[in-house]
């Protein structure tokens, strides 16, 4: 039997392209001041994955049921409801936890932090979870920085 392949994939669209859509002003706004931050902390280029996910850098997945992949790093999606940021080792960890704690207003899913503006938020501290997220994924899988 094939295996299924990962929905989610890098697409030709450019980010800055996709960032001139977004809706409403606000969120776009706050787009576009991640597209520039997000290259600052990682060091990587942003890339479209799917239609609306912005992703940093690559990692190769393989779990025990023999299913495999590669997804992004971290990265974020400007959606119309809230900004969602992508910490691949998710949140469960007491030096996440804490950090949680300084960041300001959010909400998570396991590897999702849902923010609605970025004013609610201290962006150093959502730098220190994103260095933190990389280094987990980087010691733990096969990266590429791309």
């Amino acid at each position: 039997m094939a295996k299924a392949e990962n929905k989610t994939k890098p697409t030709s669209e450019t980010p800055e392209a996709f960032v001139a859509t977004v809706d409403p002003p606000v969120r776009r706004s706050d787009a576009e001041v991640l597209l520039k931050w997000f290259a600052d902390v990682t060091g990587l280029k942003p890339k479209m994955w799917g239609p609306s996910l912005i992703g940093y850098g690559r990692y190769h997945y393989k779990y025990e049921t023999g299913r495999e992949g590669d997804f992004f790093l971290t990265g974020f999606s400007p959606r119309k409801a809230n900004l969602v940021f992508y910490v691949m080792p998710g949140y469960q960890y007491d030096s996440m936890k804490d950090k949680l704690a300084r960041l300001g207003k959010y909400k998570t899913g396991k590897s999702c932090l849902y923010v609605n503006k970025l004013a609610d938020i201290d962006m150093e501290v959502l730098r220190e979870i994103i260095e933190e997220g990389l280094a987990y994924m980087r010691k733990n899988y096969e990266t590429f920085d791309e």
